[in-house]
């Protein structure tokens, strides 16, 4: 039998922030039973894995706590091709084992996860096989919604998270390409897009060019404050905007990524036209760099939180 994650006994501290290592953990044990269930009640065997989606982890404190108010919780699911979820109906089986099983976990938290969609397919995922969400709202209100994204090829969750960042990329550049002039929008759109260029400087941090990390790292610094201050005044908004696209940065993460899978004949500007059995696919340069550091910052909130836990056990006795 497959080990399970350990479900964390709570999700959220004495002042309502949530911890963002135990969501992590939560997201991963929801993909294993999900499977489990599957294989019980269906009796088919489709291994999964999962994960936070997303950069709201950059914004934990030293034990993955929350440093401002996350309502907005999104995951990442991996899921294997060539599998009994290629037919359609089963798929909708899994759709909604999936569902019941994040609201009966979420339950255990004080969310109360309703209204599921699912089917939404994703921008620049593969043409084939595109990444579809389903988004559930917390009627209890103490967040706004979750939302999970399923990517068509198993693969652990670090490895996922930098084959999405090649996406995310192309989406951010929408806005950012300095041959179109930007165009007027609201100040959440920006706002969401400025939030993605963190998030992607963060993602590919030690394979950033060093002239390039030198370039973005004070610009990256002041919009990351701007954020932890909480980003609401709309000039502010716009005046990161324009500086973060008349500084190109756009093109600096498209630097970090380009020759490194161009040397396995894969352009990062097509990535939707890749072969499907590319989804989720990581050149062996690019793991040995970025999926360590990226496991590492959730084993450092790990450690820091059973480092607490040992201090207060001492103190007590």
């Amino acid at each position: 039998m497959r080990q399970i994650t350990k479900l964390p006994e709570h999700l959220f501290s004495e002042d309502r922030r949530i911890n963002l290592y135990y969501l992590h953990e939560t997201f991963k044990a929801i993909a294993e039973i999900v499977s489990l269930r599957l294989k019980q009640n269906l009796q088919i065997d489709v291994p999964l894995s999962g994960g936070m989606w997303g950069g709201s982890y950059l914004i934990a404190d030293e034990n993955g706590k929350a440093r401002t108010n996350v309502v907005r919780l999104y995951n990442m699911v991996c899921l294997p091709q060539n599998s009994p979820l290629d037919d359609s109906s089963i798929f909708e089986q899994f759709m909604e084992t999936y569902h019941q099983t994040a609201r009966s976990t979420f339950k255990t938290y004080g969310l109360d996860l309703v209204e599921p969609k699912w089917g939404e397919p994703i921008p620049y995922t593969n043409k084939i096989k595109p990444t579809t969400t389903l988004q559930m709202w917390d009627a209890s209100q103490r967040v706004k919604f979750h939302r999970a994204f399923f990517v068509w090829n198993q693969a652990p969750w670090e490895e996922s998270i930098v084959y999405d960042a090649v996406r995310n990329i192309k989406v951010i550049k929408e806005l950012l390409d300095l041959n179109e002039r930007p165009g007027r929008k609201e100040s959440d759109e920006l706002k969401f897009l400025l939030q993605d260029v963190l998030i992607i400087y963060f993602t590919l941090k030690p394979v950033l060019t060093p002239d390039f990390a030198e370039h973005a790292e004070p610009i990256i610094k002041e919009l990351f404050d701007h954020f932890l201050a909480g980003m609401h005044d709309k000039e502010l908004i716009e005046e990161q905007f324009y500086r973060v696209y008349s500084n190109a940065l756009v093109y600096g993460y498209e630097e970090a990524l380009a020759g490194h899978y161009k040397q396995d004949g894969l352009d990062i500007q097509q990535v939707e036209n890749w072969p499907v059995e590319k989804i989720n696919w990581v050149p062996q340069t690019l793991r040995e760099t970025l999926c360590p550091y990226l496991r590492d910052t959730f084993l450092r909130f790990k450690n820091n939180l059973e480092k607490e836990k040992a201090d207060r056990s001492s103190v007590q006795t």
